[in-house]
C-alpha cells in the first residue's frame, strides 16, 4: 500500500479549482488532468478548441455508455505516480468516476470541494483569460454538466469543502493551509 495520496479537486466551472490545483503542484504534488482526454480526442478530431466543441467531445465520450471512461483512460497513470507521489487530480468529473476511483484506492483517496456561488463563478468566467465564457455559456455549462455528466455526485460527497467566495489572496491562503495540512 502507498504512503501518498490522491486528491481529486472538484467543484463547478469557474470555482477556482484550476488555482487550487496549481498549489497542489507548487508543492510536488503530481497532477493528473482528466480534460486533457478531451483535447486529445478533438485534436484527433481536427476540430478547433472552444467550449462548444470541448462539451460536445466531453459529453460524446461519456455518452459512449462509460460514464467512468475518463477514470477509465487515467487509472493507469494515477497507478503509476501513486506509487512515486502524491497525486491531484484535475476534472474528475462523474459519480462514476469518483466509484471507480475509490474502489481502486480506498482511504488513499479523498475529494475536495471547491464551493462558490453561481453568480460569482460567471463574473471569473466573463474575465478569464484561457477560455472565457459569457453568463448564458456558463449557465448552459452548469445544466449540463449537472444534467448530462453526473458532476453533482462528487461535489456532494466531498470529503473536504473549500469557499471560493473570497478574493483571490484569501483563498489561496485558504488552499495552502488545507494543502499543508495533507502532507
Amino acid at each position: 500500500m502507498s504512503k501518498y495520496k490522491i486528491i481529486a479537486v472538484v467543484g463547478m466551472c469557474g470555482s477556482g479549482k484550476s488555482v487550487a490545483v496549481d498549489e497542489f503542484v507548487k508543492r510536488g504534488w503530481k497532477k493528473i488532468y482528466f480534460g486533457e482526454a478531451t483535447f486529445m480526442k478533438m485534436k484527433e478530431l481536427g476540430l478547433e478548441i472552444n467550449e462548444e466543441n470541448e462539451r460536445k467531445v466531453r459529453e460524446e465520450l461519456r455518452a459512449s455508455g462509460d460514464k467512468g471512461i475518463y477514470a477509465k483512460i487515467f487509472l493507469p497513470e494515477i497507478e503509476k505516480w501513486h506509487k512515486k507521489c502524491n497525486v491531484v487530480i484535475e476534472s474528475m468529473y462523474s459519480w462514476s468516476e469518483y466509484k471507480i476511483i475509490k474502489e481502486k484506492f480506498g482511504d488513499a483517496f479523498e475529494v475536495l470541494c471547491i464551493a462558490t456561488n453561481a453568480k460569482l463563478r460567471r463574473e471569473r468566467l466573463e474575465i478569464r483569460k484561457f477560455r472565457p465564457m459569457d453568463f448564458e455559456t456558463s449557465k448552459a455549462r452548469d445544466y449540463a454538466e449537472i444534467e448530462n455528466i453526473e458532476k453533482g455526485g462528487p461535489i456532494g460527497i466531498a470529503d473536504y469543502y473549500i469557499s471560493g467566495n473570497c478574493s483571490k489572496a484569501t483563498y489561496k491562503k485558504n488552499v495552502i493551509k488545507f494543502i499543508e495540512s495533507q502532507m
